[in-house]
């Protein structure tokens, strides 16, 4: 009888003294288990949003603190465009970073900052319009025809509202995903046009250093892509 006491106090001393032990061990396992890489996170999504907000944000306290230099009309304008640029290439940047850095979360972000190239592009055009033309759309329209740089613009500006009415799911289902993909391959074109633009307002000042920059930006961001391309397609000939 007593050594039946003793082995059931014995086995109920080390189950008390292993339960909190377990109960944490389990505890620990099923948090690493749950925890999801902050990329897959919603928080993820809003920190991105609201770091591309901060240019806009810039733009409008300079505008309305009247921090933008002399002529706050053209830094605007000029710094709108720059942004737009930027974006771009980011966008640009998602495919050739989730090979490199072995990160396909980042494929999450693709939709909104295109969508935010094209904020910044529409600002850039709006800017134009109402500082530069006033909103006079027979000037506007004139202008667009007279200087080539405008026209290269205005050509990419109604490419980027095609594909920003058409990036979501219910027009990928609409189009089929075959077409849909056809039809956002234009941000290569964009991407080209948004560079001639660029370079055609720079050369009435012979100023091509920051050219030069997003040209071979985009030369890299799309070479890599043809490179890709050329090997699927080599690939598939040697099956």
């Amino acid at each position: 009888m007593n050594l039946m006491s003793t082995v059931g106090t014995n086995t109920g001393v080390r189950s008390q003294a292993e339960g909190p032990t377990a109960a944490v061990s389990a505890n620990s396992v099923a948090g690493t288990v749950k925890r999801k890489p902050f990329l897959l996170r919603p928080a993820a999504k809003v920190l991105l949003f609201a770091l591309c907000l901060l240019p806009f944000w810039w733009l409008f306290y300079g505008a309305w603190a009247n921090t933008l230099g002399p002529n706050p009309a053209e830094a605007l304008i000029r710094a709108s465009g720059d942004w737009t640029l930027r974006f771009l290439c980011i966008t640009l940047a998602v495919s050739p970073l989730r090979q490199w850095a072995n990160l396909p979360a980042l494929a999450r972000f693709r939709r909104m900052l295109g969508l935010f190239t094209f904020f910044y592009l529409l600002l850039h055009f709006l800017s134009y319009s109402w500082l530069d033309q006033g909103f006079n759309i027979d000037a506007i329209v004139k202008d667009i025809i007279k200087r080539p740089f405008i026209l290269v613009g205005t050509a990419g500006l109604l490419l980027m509202a095609l594909l920003a009415v058409t990036s979501f799911n219910r027009a990928i289902k609409a189009m089929g995903a075959a077409r849909w993909q056809m039809l956002h391959r234009a941000i290569y074109a964009i991407a080209l046009l948004g560079l001639l633009h660029f370079f055609w307002m720079r050369a009435a000042k012979n100023d091509f250093a920051e050219v030069a920059v997003y040209a071979v930006v985009i030369a890299v961001l799309l070479g890599w892509r043809m490179k890709r391309a050329l090997a699927k397609r080599g690939a598939g000939t040697a099956i």
